[in-house]
């Protein structure tokens, strides 16, 4: 009988841990976050992810990538339809105005407010480097949270440029021209001399190099654009540059717009099809690395600017994204995900993207441990994006624009872009003005529907 007895209690036990081991694994808060990357940039941030996971096991950070901005944009978009937002996301620059409209998101500023640590991991939002800081500070505050910044800058084949006779990378567009005319001059010459993504970004660069605004309103700095301004003196020399340098062979554009040019890039410089190619500053790493692996060096410069530009060279803006929190969330899942941005985004963190990547090291403390470490001494490619963005100016035209219905706005530059390179008769101030118009049109429907 005794034994019987032990033998029910035993089972009881039994079932019991069943039922109660299952509810422990369950006890960590689930964090979804969405990023726009599926290459070595999604694998380190679900490492990142695993080593938060492991020191706070009461939550459960998962990350999901996607193929770019522009597609997680729109997933983000359906997903508020759905309610369905993750706690996190990941949204490109330029959509900073759609997220604050949004009403998607909540201020990282408004949930950290004075406190200098949460769940024992330090908060400092002053330690940001100027460019980033000076960008993500909207309404007197930040929105998000800062992470992966860069800048446009220029990669060139040294090896080729060695054997045309060019000493070194060129600076302005004079110079960019007077080094492919060497370069295709080669008896050994590559299919062309240079190329660039078709994305608006670069335009953007191009025109604050000129301290030329995009949009009204100090760029939508002083107060909400309501105009664009793309099309001024600044933006036509702009095209004309490329449509002269495509007419003389020595620009390579493959007709790819947008997030699907910078593939084509990748493509024609590492494959020796070009001998520069502007670029961002986020690949130096892949760049710098595929030249040792295929037996040429790389070299990184600025971004050539137009050395005829009244002032000459203002500055370059800074690009990338920033991690935006969901609104709405509960108390034990916000803390969780604003605990994981706080972590991700730290001294080491920080240090350590850059060094994977060739993004900034957007923390002062960072760029001070690097430093000190030598690695700049050491890779000096990876000095550049830092140095052309310490150079810059800070004018209305480098801080870039804020605008609503951005992303919409450069689809319609890369398509104006598109018809100057592609129609040999085809009017550049005629272009421009005719998409400033359509600029106009989205932004205006924008801010009837968003502005205050």
């Amino acid at each position: 009988m005794f034994d019987r007895k032990r033998s029910f209690l035993l089972i009881v036990l039994a079932a019991m841990l069943l039922t109660v081991v299952p509810a422990f694994a369950q006890d960590a808060t689930e964090v979804k976050v969405w990023i726009a990357f599926t290459d070595n940039r999604l694998d380190w941030t679900k490492e990142k992810a695993a080593a938060f996971n492991e020191a706070f096991p009461q939550y459960n950070v998962v990350v999901e990538g996607y193929s770019n901005y522009e597609e997680l944009f729109s997933a983000t978009q359906l997903a508020a339809e759905q309610n369905a937002l993750p706690a996190v996301v990941q949204y490109f620059e330029v959509a900073s105005q759609n997220a604050i409209d949004s009403g998607y998101f909540k201020p990282i500023a408004d949930v950290l407010g004075d406190r200098t640590e949460i769940n024992g991991l330090p908060v400092s939002l002053d330690d940001f480097i100027g460019p980033v800081a000076a960008y993500y500070t909207i309404d007197g505050k930040f929105n998000s949270m800062p992470w992966n910044a860069s800048s446009a800058i220029m990669f060139s084949n040294n090896t080729i440029l060695s054997a045309a006779g060019v000493e070194a990378p060129p600076a302005t567009w004079a110079e960019m021209e007077a080094a492919c005319e060497l370069v295709m001059g080669m008896a050994d010459k590559p299919a062309y001399c240079f190329t660039w993504p078709n994305h608006g970004w670069f335009y953007e660069q191009w025109l604050g190099q000129q301290n030329a605004l995009f949009a009204n309103n100090d760029n939508g700095r002083a107060e909400r654009a309501t105009e664009v301004a793309f099309n001024n003196e600044a933006g036509v020399a702009t095209l004309n540059w490329l449509r002269d340098m495509k007419d003389k062979g020595y620009l390579y554009y493959s007709g790819a717009q947008g997030g699907d040019s910078w593939g084509t890039v990748d493509q024609a410089f590492q494959g020796g099809q070009v001998a520069m190619a502007i670029y961002s500053s986020s690949d130096t790493a892949i760049y710098t690395n595929t030249g040792k692996e295929n037996g040429y060096e790389v070299v990184a410069s600025f971004m050539p600017y137009n050395q005829d530009a009244e002032g000459g060279w203002t500055g370059n803006l800074i690009g990338g994204a920033s991690l935006w929190l969901t609104n709405g969330l509960s108390a034990e899942v916000e803390d969780g995900a604003v605990s994981f941005l706080v972590w991700l985004t730290n001294t080491e963190n920080a240090a350590e993207w850059h060094q994977v990547t060739g993004y900034l090291p957007i923390r002062l403390s960072s760029v001070e441990a690097l430093e000190a470490a030598g690695w700049f001494d050491e890779n000096p490619n990876f000095r550049v994006a830092a140095d052309q963005l310490a150079g810059s100016q800070n004018t209305p035209a480098t801080a870039g624009a804020l605008m609503g219905d951005f992303p919409a706005i450069r689809n319609i530059v890369t398509q104006a872009i598109d018809t100057v390179l592609l129609t040999p008769d085809a009017d550049v101030q005629a272009v421009l003005d005719q998409a400033a118009a359509d600029a106009n049109t989205a932004l205006s429907e924008y801010n009837l529907l968003n502005a205050e």
